[in-house]
């Protein structure tokens, strides 16, 4: 059994940076990154293979968000960057075998963090 925990979602003003962090108990493999704004289906954010060699981007995040993780402590982070009114959501993170942006792939996820960024 995988338990994940996110933290570091809060209030920011657009432009500012704000760092996830998603802590893990269990055996981890891919990890992701999803959010989900309100009225909006869950999408994908960034992803992780489980020995970080391979990162992958939601286009509307490339550049301004990097997916980072530490298997040692067993987390994963996700930096984000000149953030926009749009990045407004709660972010979950999420772990699955294959390095994926696939939603289904992934078997366990995390409560979700608030992220807000106002204007």
């Amino acid at each position: 059994q995988v338990q994940l925990v996110e933290s570091g979602g809060r209030l920011v003003q657009a432009g500012m940076s704000l760092r996830l962090s998603c802590a893990a108990s269990g055996r981890t493999y891919a990890m992701g990154w999803f959010r989900q704004a309100p009225g909006k289906e869950r999408e994908f954010v960034a992803c992780i293979s489980r020995n970080g060699a391979i990162t992958d981007y939601a286009d509307s995040v490339r550049g301004r968000f990097t997916i980072s993780r530490d298997n040692v402590k067993n987390t994963v982070t996700l930096q984000m960057n000149s953030l926009k009114p749009e990045d407004t959501a709660v972010y979950y993170c999420a772990t699955a075998r294959p390095t994926t942006r696939a939603l289904e792939a992934y078997d366990y996820w995390g409560q979700g963090t608030q992220v807000t960024v106002s204007s």
